[in-house]
């Protein structure tokens, strides 16, 4: 336990599962006052939120949110305006989506996959932005963390649309974060490599794709949620106060190659 967010106001998008999960029970350790989880898994992020609240001292809330539906952002906003926590002091999307288990070049991709990505990984972060920093810029700041991907940083064989996807959010994380510096705002991303969560199940359990993907890792092995929470952590708290615009790749050495 410790009080690294305490007195702040937390929203995490995505956060029923997987890495969002991860960064929902470590920052409740941190004692933040209010916390916000979102996701379109209602069982899973209800149920999660029953538990934290039953565990921890912060006051813990689910609401469905679909990232992807503008309406959903303002109206999760505005039933946060009605609580009456004051303004988001931090936003965590942690939301994404993977796509098939084979993943198409750019001449094979198909138009409908490749908006289903884009609207959810990159339209999902602005949006999210959107609707939250005019109440930071009004209450004086806040921080905000997007989980992106180390594949926002390379160009992969494959994951046309979730490549390019994760590029556009990191353009927009790093767009933010100059656009809104001089409001004490700042705008962060991590960038995880190969993770265990659900969305990687399937991935992970194709033996040929899994160990393409361990020797793409000078680690060797994959990296837990918990172990990507604990960079989001960082940048969402005040121990990271000059710190926007950041690149932080918790990826065992794979960018490092």
């Amino acid at each position: 336990m410790g009080d690294r967010l305490k007195g702040k106001s937390v929203l995490v998008a995505g956060g029923a599962t997987g890495i969002g999960e991860a960064v929902c029970r470590l920052f409740c350790k941190e004692e933040p006052t209010y916390m916000v989880i979102t996701d379109i898994n209602d069982a899973a992020g209800s149920a999660l939120a029953e538990e934290l609240n039953a565990s921890f001292s912060t006051e813990v809330i689910y609401r469905h949110l679909d990232v992807a539906k503008e309406s959903d952002w303002v109206d999760t906003i505005a039933q946060w305006n009605e609580a009456g926590k004051g303004s988001v002091d931090i936003l965590a999307n942690c939301f994404g989506v993977g796509g098939p288990l084979v993943r198409p070049k750019v001449a094979d991709t198909d138009n409908d996959a490749w908006h289903k990505v884009m609207d959810i990984n990159a339209t999902g972060v602005f949006l999210g932005m959107k609707h939250v920093i005019p109440g930071m810029q009004k209450a004086g700041g806040g921080s905000i963390v997007n989980v992106v991907s180390i594949y926002g940083l390379i160009g992969p064989e494959f994951a046309t649309s979730y490549a390019a996807s994760k590029g556009a959010a990191r353009s927009l994380t790093r767009t933010a974060a100059v656009q809104y510096a001089k409001d004490n705002i700042r705008v962060n991303g991590v960038y995880p490599g190969f993770t265990n969560t659900p969305m990687t199940k399937d991935i992970h359990n194709d033996p040929t794709i899994r160990a393409n993907r361990l020797g793409q890792t000078p680690m060797a092995r994959f990296a837990e949620p918990h172990e990507i929470a604990s960079g989001v952590l960082f940048l969402a708290s005040d121990e990271a106060s000059f710190v926007t615009g950041a690149e932080l790749a918790i990826d065992g050495g794979m960018t490092a190659w």
